[in-house]
């Protein structure tokens, strides 16, 4: 593998642990958007919703398509919530991210508002250039390759070769590795993969060390 010159790195369960249970929180607020603001009945929400994931990549995306939803709306929504109570400044991956003299950028299927919330709960927002969210790569996402093409752009056109992306989903990750991306997994649990898995973000400069490629 090359080295890496640029970072691309996705935000929710990639920055923080799973385990922390943001994504609950936020499934509830997508279930109550789409129950009280679409008018979908609570017992067909879980199937739509799953069926939208897939033939659109986001939720979002997929009701925005078939119900004309207000996209920003929809995020201010979804995004509302108070997560000061389960993510935590982690000084522990603020200290690994220091030493990374490459160029890092938040790249997420979510909005910017919630994506600089995050950062700053855990205390690493300063450590990136910049964050390139859903609406930057409208009307494309993850695992789409057009975002990906756009995020490449915004981050500053490095060659994909040299660029590395890191999420925890294996979907992305081979859209990632299909435009000539280099690809990082993460998981805390143990997984088949197509790609180097890591358990945390924090353990990402020990990888491209390891592998000589930092």
């Amino acid at each position: 593998m090359k080295p890496v010159k640029t970072l691309l790195i996705d935000l929710d369960d990639t920055t923080y642990p799973t385990s922390v249970g943001v994504w609950p929180i936020l499934t509830q607020r997508v279930y109550q958007y789409i129950r009280e603001i679409v008018g979908i009945p609570e017992n067909e929400i879980p199937e739509k919703r799953d069926r939208r994931c897939v033939e659109h990549g986001t939720t979002m995306r997929g009701l925005n398509l078939e119900y004309g939803i207000d996209v920003p709306d929809y995020l201010q929504y979804v995004h509302g919530v108070d997560l000061s109570k389960v993510i935590q400044a982690d000084q522990n991956l603020r200290a690994e991210l220091s030493a990374l003299p490459q160029p890092k950028w938040i790249f997420t299927n979510a909005s910017r508002q919630h994506a600089n919330t995050v950062l700053e709960l855990l205390g690493i927002a300063d450590l990136f250039n910049g964050v390139i969210d859903v609406l930057d790569t409208d009307p494309w996402c993850k695992p789409q390759p057009e975002a990906f093409e756009i995020a490449l752009k915004l981050a500053g056109s490095p060659e994909p070769t040299v660029t590395m992306f890191v999420d925890d989903l294996e979907t992305n990750l081979d859209a990632a590795r299909k435009l000539g991306l280099q690809t990082l997994r993460i998981s805390a649990e143990e997984v088949e993969s197509k790609h180097p898995v890591i358990n945390a973000l924090a353990e990402l400069p020990a990888f491209l060390s390891k592998n000589g490629i930092n």
